[in-house]
């Protein structure tokens, strides 16, 4: 099982290199990605945005763009679409968020036309190295979904499910949070969480064990679960983290990233190709490290799916 961002770096250096459209290409951080990403030899750039700003940034972070392709945009909602469409036209592999606000980027990831929907639901995932227990965490969704309903969170499961495959575990632990880690008729987090834990046990999710409502505490911690009497192998051992909301998983993963200074990586998952998803203030490292998840999602055909009625994930 891959446990850190290192053997994800590992294992995508064997592979071909991939090209990355990045929408609003402009911001040194951004370039910067790129660039580590050139050299380790894992992808190249297709940069979408105002030329003359990427080619003074260029220079300033001393970018080769020789060989790198430039498409001019006047202004962000055109990067998005143009990155987006070039994707969706396959002449790119991957789509990258550069400078840009999610909403205005997300816009052109969903356009009917030119987007890179495919009838299913996307979701966000972060990608969480915690070293002390020597493992990367999945959290979602904490940059796409709303306010997800109990559909929605099933499918948003699978995404996640899909992407712990990838990481070669065969059967990652589910856990869904909320505030407490019992059935609370006035809190709506945990009668999600406990539908879920029912759907599972019916055999509703394959290849995962899925359980809830877990707080924080007992979701990552054996210790906390024990103190608390929570049974079952989900309880303290989770690999995917299921928020209730994007306000939840958002302040949880900046304040692994920002405020404990751990290592992170953002993806798009259920698009018809990967999509690099970070927030503006990241730094070229974290793109880096999303970059590198792309590239390991690319080309890796997702077979598990989800029944629930007349509808399938």
């Amino acid at each position: 099982m891959i446990t850190s961002f290192d053997e994800v770096f590992e294992q995508v250096k064997s592979e071909p290199t991939r090209q990355v459209a990045v929408a609003a290409a402009c911001q040194p951080e951004v370039l910067e990605s790129i660039k580590q990403a050139q050299q380790m030899g894992i992808a190249t750039g297709l940069l979408v945005g105002d030329q003359d700003k990427i080619e003074r940034v260029a220079d300033e972070i001393d970018m080769d763009l020789d060989g790198v392709g430039i498409i001019d945009a006047p202004d962000d909602l055109s990067a998005a679409h143009q990155a987006t469409q070039a994707v969706h036209e396959h002449r790119a592999d991957l789509l990258m968020k550069g400078y840009i606000h999610t909403d205005d980027f997300l816009r052109a990831v969903l356009d009917k036309q030119t987007g890179l929907r495919t009838g299913s639901i996307m979701s966000h995932a972060f990608l969480l190295e915690d070293p002390d227990q020597q493992r990367l965490l999945i959290v979602t969704d904490g940059a796409m979904n709303i306010a997800p309903d109990l559909e929605m969170k099933a499918a948003i499961v699978m995404n996640a499910v899909y992407l712990a495959h990838l990481l070669d575990n065969p059967c990652p632990k589910v856990g869904v949070l909320a505030a407490v880690e019992v059935v609370n008729p006035n809190m709506p987090a945990t009668l999600d969480a406990a539908a879920l834990g029912a759907m599972a046990r019916r055999h509703q999710f394959p290849r995962c064990m899925v359980d809830g409502p877990f707080a924080m505490d007992n979701a990552i911690s054996v210790a906390a679960a024990q103190i608390k009497a929570i049974p079952g192998e989900v309880a303290g051992r989770c690999d995917i983290l299921l928020v209730p909301d994007i306000e939840a998983g958002n302040i949880l993963v900046k304040t692994f990233s920002f405020l404990c200074s751990r290592k992170s990586a953002g993806v798009l998952i259920g698009a018809q190709a990967p999509v690099v998803l970070t927030s503006r203030a990241d730094s070229a490292e974290a793109r880096l490290r999303s970059i590198a998840v792309g590239v390991m999602m690319h080309n890796m055909q997702r077979h598990s799916r989800l029944k629930i009625g007349r509808v399938s994930f």
